[in-house]
């Protein structure tokens, strides 16, 4: 059994973005600059942010912080994206999510200037995605890819079954492993009404978990070599740390890791590689691929 591990994979790559980044200062072009737009105070937000900013400084890029409290009106903070959108010495920025309920997050999201759109959020980058066109790629359907790629795992023509069908994980995942260029393989979509869920699980030649239902996943629903990536990381009550909590993965992992050819642990697995695919489109930005 193959342990997928997303923490070393997403350290070399911050160092190769580096070096790309280096060697483009050096031959007097801009280094890239990423901004990241928090809004509120929420725990979850606040640890993201500050990861992406260390990202940020690991890869060699400028970064800025703008922050603001949560009662900030929905209209001011679309000023603040359209003034980011005008800015030509940011490449990149993001607006952390979720944002206040008085803010509609697909407002704020379709005001982004899709070249400038990291995320990957913008329905124009989701269009250009689903049909193969150049597009920022969501980091984290990005960051699966790119850890099947780096660790050999073959897809084409392979059976894949996508646990979830959310706008960030399930469906860009689904459309890019069902693409020639991807994944280039049989897809099938599961979720919380789909019927026979645990026979169609072990049909899986690779099992993507991405539904938010800690250790959902058992034995009985992975096929013997198969590959299982788990995206699931949710805080549940442990007493043993000192935080009083621990992260617990889509998959019962200990039970249904003996049974892969390959795995991806939680923390460690999917994770850092998110903000590192972050760190790659926003090295995209900056070299002007998306137009």
């Amino acid at each position: 059994m193959t342990l997928i591990d997303g923490k070393a994979t997403a350290a070399a790559i911050k160092a190769e973005i580096k070096q790309e980044v280096e060697q483009i200062v050096a031959s007097g072009g801009k280094r890239p600059h990423l901004a990241a737009v928090l809004v509120g105070h929420d725990g979850g937000s606040e640890t993201y942010v500050k990861n992406k900013v260390l990202a940020c400084e690991a890869c060699g890029f400028r970064s800025t912080l703008l922050r603001y409290e949560d009662d900030i009106t929905e209209d001011q903070l679309l000023d603040v994206v359209r003034q980011l959108n005008d800015d030509p010495s940011v490449d990149g920025f993001i607006v952390q999510l979720p944002l206040p309920g008085h803010i509609s997050e697909q407002k704020v999201i379709q005001a982004i200037d899709y070249r400038k759109d990291v995320d990957g959020f913008h329905p124009i980058n989701v269009g250009r995605m689903a049909i193969g066109l150049p597009a920022f790629i969501s980091a984290t359907p990005l960051g699966i890819l790119t850890l099947l790629q780096r660790y050999n795992i073959p897809t084409s023509g392979r059976k894949v079954v996508i646990l979830g069908r959310s706008n960030i994980v399930g469906k860009p995942m689904a459309q890019l492993m069902m693409q020639k260029q991807y994944g280039d393989a049989t897809v099938t979509v599961l979720h919380s009404h789909s019927q026979n869920i645990r026979e169609e699980c072990r049909q899986a030649d690779v099992l993507i978990a991405a539904m938010g239902r800690p250790a959902s996943v058992t034995a009985d629903m992975v096929k013997p070599g198969a590959t299982v990536i788990d995206v699931g990381t949710t805080r549940v009550p442990d007493a043993t740390r000192k935080t009083g909590f621990r992260l617990q993965g889509d998959v019962d992992f200990d039970a249904v890791a003996p049974k892969c050819s390959a795995i991806t642990p939680v923390p460690g697995g999917v994770g850092p590689m998110t903000i590192c695919m972050l760190m790659l489109n926003t090295l995209k930005a900056g070299k002007k691929e998306i137009y």
